[in-house]
């Protein structure tokens, strides 16, 4: 069936169309309240625009999908669009996964942060469009209800048959082992119940009853837990202070409101839950082919809808739309309470709309800046080449013990981190600055040519005369000397030293290009500081097991190549341990944890 024929065959009904090319791929969906019109619409010339008839020229095959209603439509449209991510389609620039607090559903509930919304009868909260938001609430539920994190079957009959045992989680105070029945499931439940209401931002209640329980614990002169309770206080009102109150007679309602700026769409989304801003979001589209501002909405409503989920029964939007969606009405507000929430919605999209563009402008402005930046450095270095890419050194150690090195790249002023590389030393014994210089170098330009990858033209070493020349030195036996610049930075006086100069060089300190280079020297120290102190970690784990009487050294090894930190190993239980080291040493090390927690 040729084109024409397929145009001529369209019914007149609701559904989704999907213009494909020569090729079969599909390069555009859209949805039609009217099959046959909408479609045929496209193919006249009176009404494409530059864009769109450049789509249209590419259309080589129509295939339809017809669905009840117009709402059905626009979901099923929303799913294709998200799925096979067609050409000419508006781009979602904010396509994240968002977090959500669970509340699952089972036998003394876990809490847990989640980026799957799964139907599976739990309760999700959320998503949370702010990370520290969710950590704060996460870690007070932690500290707060000391919530079981295994995933262990907790039925009744598997705790009365002591298929259990407690771990390490109940012994260092974070767990109060349902899986023994140290706490019964009403208790347990009455816990979950409050989390339920904190989650609903209704935490008034809840605040209310600390404050009496910290004036509790003040009365019988336990100031630490007092104390403990009044910072729990304050969590919460930080985290209650968050939601903005707007009118307690006001309930479920979302509130939505559009700006464009050329073919870059703005939508912000707010959400009003008992009286109060429960979430505010804002979404950046595309507009690839010029589609109407009523049709990009209607999209973002469903994709938005569809992230924080679609209860609420009243929505606010800034002009009409056809558009119906079960179970909601849609509502222009001209005045009152809802017209002030659709101008606080849309104040909060100019913000962001703002902020947008002034980060837009700084990259911009960072980018000019970086290469001038580069000019003027080319010339106080007097380099024969413009530093696009840099490369600098740093070596690090403490007394002696652990030393690592550490190379941080540099193009067109900006660190390139992907290429970041850490160094163990390998054949330098004790403190040697000069020869751990010489190792690295050595090695990090012997890689470079043997696999042919681009070289830097310029080479920063963190260090005095000492350090350039033993780089200097492994420069010359790879026949580098010359074709790459290097020199090296002193921190003391901030002293530019080059190979075979005596007489240091001092820039002007609040200099651009001197500043580059302190920014490329103190992310090298950074980067190789934190490696060290990682390696630092790694050997006082080994140093504290060792001094456990029953642990062999093979025993040590497997427990630091599996768990890292003594913090990793104490979340184990016993018979999870005993798969690693066996049942005598794992009751050995269980006994060493509780022994040294009481001791705390």
């Amino acid at each position: 069936m040729n084109l024409q024929e397929t145009l001529s065959s369209l019914p007149n009904s609701p559904g989704v169309y999907q213009f494909l090319n020569a090729l079969g791929k599909v390069i555009y969906v859209g949805k039609a309240k009217d099959l046959r019109k909408r479609v045929i619409s496209y193919f006249s010339n009176k009404h494409v625009s530059g864009k769109t008839a450049i789509m249209v020229k590419k259309i080589a095959d129509i295939q339809v999908i017809m669905v009840s209603s117009e709402s059905e439509a626009l979901l099923l449209e929303n799913t294709l669009i998200k799925k096979i991510k067609p050409r000419y389609n508006v781009l979602l620039k904010d396509d994240k996964t968002y977090p959500w607090i669970c509340i699952k559903s089972e036998a003394f509930p876990r809490v847990i942060k989640t980026r799957r919304y799964i139907q599976d009868k739990s309760l999700y909260f959320g998503p949370y469009t702010s990370g520290r938001a969710l950590r704060i609430v996460m870690d007070f539920f932690k500290t707060h209800y000391a919530l079981r994190t295994c995933i262990h079957n907790l039925s009744k009959s598997n705790i009365e048959k002591g298929r259990f045992k407690v771990c390490l989680e109940y012994h260092i105070g974070n767990c109060k082992a349902p899986c023994v029945g140290l706490i019964t499931e009403g208790e347990y439940q009455r816990y979950i119940d409050e989390i339920k209401q904190i989650l609903k931002s209704n935490i008034k209640s809840i605040i209310e009853k600390l404050k009496q329980k910290m004036l509790d614990f003040a009365s019988q002169l336990e100031f630490e837990k007092a104390n403990e309770t009044k910072e729990n206080v304050l969590l919460l009102e930080r985290i209650q202070a968050k939601s903005q109150v707007v009118n307690p007679e006001l309930h479920n309602i979302d509130v939505f409101c559009y700006n464009q700026e050329k073919n870059r769409v703005y939508i912000s989304f707010m959400r009003i839950i008992n009286g109060s801003v429960s979430h505010l979001h804002t979404i950046e589209l595309i507009n690839r082919i010029e589609e109407t501002k009523e049709d990009i909405l209607a999209f973002a409503i469903v994709e938005i809808r569809n992230l924080f989920g679609d209860h609420s029964k009243e929505i606010i939007i800034p002009f009409d739309i056809e558009f119906d969606i079960p179970n909601a009405k849609f509502m222009v507000p001209k005045r009152g309470e809802k017209l002030q929430l659709l101008e606080m919605a849309e104040r909060n999209l100019r913000y962001y709309k703002l902020q947008s563009l002034l980060k837009t402008k700084n990259n911009e402005e960072f980018g000019k800046k970086g290469i001038s930046v580069l000019e003027k450095l080319q010339v106080e270095l007097r380099l024969k080449q413009l530093p696009n890419h840099i490369e600098c050194f740093d070596n690090s150690n403490l007394m002696g013990t652990n030393p690592v090195s550490s190379c941080v790249v540099f193009k067109k002023g900006r660190p390139l981190k992907r290429e970041y590389r850490h160094y163990n030393i390998k054949t330098v014994e004790g403190i040697d600055d000069f020869a751990s210089m010489k190792e690295v170098v050595r090695r990090r330009y012997t890689r470079l040519l043997n696999e042919n990858l681009p070289l830097p033209q310029l080479i920063i070493v963190d260090g005095g005369k000492g350090q350039l020349s033993a780089a200097v030195e492994i420069l010359e036996e790879l026949n580098l000397y010359g074709s790459i610049a290097i020199i090296g930075i002193a921190k003391r006086l901030e002293e530019i030293y080059f190979p075979s100069d005596s007489v240091p060089l001092y820039l002007e300190k609040m200099s651009s290009s001197m500043r580059l280079i302190q920014k490329i020297r103190n992310e090298a120290h950074r980067f190789g500081i934190n490696f060290h102190r990682l390696k630092r970690g790694k050997s006082l784990i080994r140093s504290e097991l060792d001094q456990v009487k029953g642990l062999g050294e093979k025993s040590v090894a497997a427990l630091y190549n599996k768990f890292s930190s003594i913090e990793n190993i104490r979340k184990y239980s016993l018979s999870e341990l005993e798969e690693i080291i066996g049942k005598k040493r794992s009751k050995i090390l269980i006994d060493y944890f509780k022994n040294t927690q009481d001791k705390l």
